[in-house]
């Protein structure tokens, strides 16, 4: 199977502020592009060429894992906003965050924190258990929650290339905008 990157639902100048056009065409035009590129190369004559993508993510290893993950990982990136996102979540969703974090005012801080403690390069992940149960996660480089079990509701990326071009150093600045862009019912269709 040949991996192809999905055009993204929106304008690369539609996510302005929160992330420029210029980052978007960078970060998914040519980073989120590598990654497919490479990944396809890689799983060529092998036992992945034919599995899911989250299928590789979980059992592979090495440059294999890290290409399929990133490009995994950059899809439901960009794929969990919009122009017209941003607000806060509702329904079944609300309810778990403010059980399980206090409040969403309390989960934002919790997760924007989680995100800038994260040492290095990486992504920060809201996910749920089979039970219903919400983690948030730190994961170095490109791991994923799709290794522990766990299912993705949203990520952050706190790769340097995601918001060096518009935020330079300031990650929590970078991360907090992500918020006005976030699509919480495709996040919510995700629990």
């Amino acid at each position: 199977m040949k991996y192809t990157q999905p055009k993204l639902p929106y304008a690369p100048d539609a996510l302005a502020p929160a992330i420029s056009q210029e980052t978007v065409d960078f970060h998914y035009g040519k980073h989120e592009k590598a990654y497919i590129d490479n990944l396809n190369k890689l799983i060529e004559g092998t036992e992945f060429e034919d599995m899911e993508l989250e299928e590789i993510i979980r059992k592979a290893d090495g440059a294999l894992f890290n290409n399929a993950s990133q490009a995994w990982n950059h899809i439901f990136y960009f794929f969990s906003f919009s122009p017209e996102g941003g607000g806060e979540p509702d329904g079944e969703l609300r309810k778990a965050i403010d059980e399980q974090f206090g409040s969403f005012d309390d989960f934002k801080k919790a997760f924007v924190q989680a995100g800038v403690g994260l040492f290095g390069s990486g992504w920060v992940w809201l996910s749920r258990d089979n039970d219903g149960k919400l983690f948030i996660t730190q994961g170095q480089n490109a791991m994923s929650p799709l290794r522990e079990g766990l299912t993705p509701l949203l990520t952050f990326d706190v790769w340097e290339h995601a918001y060096y071009l518009d935020y330079q150093n300031r990650r929590a600045d970078a991360l907090n905008a992500l918020w006005d862009i976030v699509d919480w019912d495709i996040v919510a269709s995700r629990y």
